[in-house]
């Protein structure tokens, strides 16, 4: 029930009209299961009352959120646009991370801009529906003629999309990808030097390469790292590399799997490195749980980082989908949520480490500013039909409300039917 407070709340004020901006967020569940009220000013938490006890407002500024649960809108620390969606187009067969590159390469000869940045577009409006309010995009350098055509795709998007959802991008080029290429998307305006130097012939040499153009441009770096089972270890030599940076480049490292199948001693000192370099560590439970493993049909190995012990050591953790429907993912439903829950269920989380990783975890991670039903924080906040955090991440309801700089952006609501449950009694047959 609503709280008797005398307040005016919206439901005559057309939802559809949006952005709308918003002051006040009445009756709201928190994730521990107690009730409040939340003041909005600007895209600030500027206070946080007991249900029921907030002045009134506008009925246009007000939302009632009595049945949802308030939490840190979610942040994707790791994904790629510019491939999302494409699994239909491209048809892949399925398989380990060698055949989806392969796949991914002949396929990516013929995109033009604007079907990736239609694709891209798609993708990340699915994640602003869902909650997701901040993205770090990952956009290849590719080769051949023209290697700039999904930059130019993603910077096209970011523009139009810069009201609903903040995108960040990291140059992805591959170890044979000229620097020249790179450094001509920097100057496009991409964020951080990106790359996946486990893949090449030389993972040290094009690591080094990578960490030194960022350096030379005085920028950060999120580098996919150690993206296979077995095999060296690369993430030791980029903590000591970076040991000295300015927080001004902060660097990120994604996927890490490696981590999960150390022995606890080496594992151990590569979790002293990093925290000694503060780099942050981002997982992708759910595209590593389907590339890793396949040629282990007994006992298989699973593709995922040591959540764990990093979370246990202090290690910065973010967790993201990373890929949605493309070659190295056949699935996913750009929801933060189904990341949650696949930690829980695979990374041994608790729902309340989970829910974080994919929220102020990866902001964290992302260097954006703290958010979350905190006063003084941004409000980039995500409300959900529930009871407490635990019912949210196992049922992810559709029912959501989205806020981002305190507007809210997106609102979605489900409606179910089902035929009566019958009344006749079942007849017990006599013996």
């Amino acid at each position: 029930m609503r709280a008797n407070t005398g307040l005016t709340f919206a439901e005559d004020v057309p939802l559809s009209v949006l952005p709308r901006t918003v002051s006040l967020l009445a009756n709201a569940t928190l994730p521990d299961g107690s009730r409040c009220d939340v003041e909005l000013l600007g895209d600030t938490v500027a206070a946080i009352r007991p249900a029921g006890t907030s002045a009134a407002r506008s009925a246009s500024e007000t939302i009632d959120l009595t049945g949802y649960v308030l939490l840190t809108a979610p942040a994707e620390p790791h994904a790629h646009l510019d491939k999302a969606l494409s699994f239909d187009l491209i048809n892949p067969p399925m398989g380990d991370l060698d055949l989806a590159i392969a796949s991914w390469r002949d396929y990516s000869a013929v995109m033009t801009i604007e079907s990736i940045a239609d694709r891209a577009r798609a993708a990340a409006l699915l994640l602003v529906q869902n909650g997701t309010t901040a993205v770090r995009c990952h956009v290849d350098v590719l080769s051949g003629d023209d290697p700039l055509r999904g930059v130019e795709a993603l910077i096209q998007v970011r523009a139009e999309l810069s009201e609903l959802i903040d995108i960040e991008l990291a140059a992805l080029a591959g170890p044979g990808i000229p620097t020249s290429d790179i450094e001509a998307a920097l100057d496009l305006g991409v964020d951080l030097v990106g790359g996946a130097p486990h893949i090449g012939d030389d993972a040290s040499a094009d690591l080094q390469r990578l960490l030194a153009l960022a350096a030379s441009r005085g920028i950060g770096v999120d580098i996919h790292t150690d993206e296979n089972l077995f095999g060296d270890v690369t993430l030791t030599e980029m903590a000591l590399t970076v040991r000295d940076w300015p927080e001004s480049m902060p660097v990120t490292a994604g996927h890490c799997v490696r981590l999960g199948t150390l022995a606890l001693d080496e594992l151990d000192a590569v979790i002293t490195e990093v925290l000694a370099s503060d780099i942050g560590i981002v997982t992708l439970p759910i595209t590593n749980l389907y590339l890793q493993g396949w040629e282990h049909p007994v006992a298989t190995p699973r593709g995922i980082t040591a959540t764990r012990r990093l979370l246990d050591a202090g290690v910065r953790l973010a967790a993201g989908a990373d890929n949605v429907r493309d070659p190295f993912n056949p699935v996913g439903r750009s929801d933060a949520l189904e990341t949650a829950s696949l930690l829980v269920t695979a990374g041994h989380l608790t729902v309340t480490e989970a829910y974080d990783a994919v929220s102020s975890g990866a902001r964290d991670v992302m260097n954006l500013p703290l958010a979350g039903v905190i006063v003084g924080a941004k409000a980039e906040l995500l409300a959900v039909r529930g009871t407490n955090l635990a019912d949210v991440v196992a049922n992810a309801p559709a029912d959501r409300y989205v806020f981002h700089r305190g507007r809210l952006i997106a609102h979605s609501r489900t409606t179910h039917e089902m035929a009566p449950v019958s009344s006749r009694q079942p007849q017990l047959e006599s013996r």
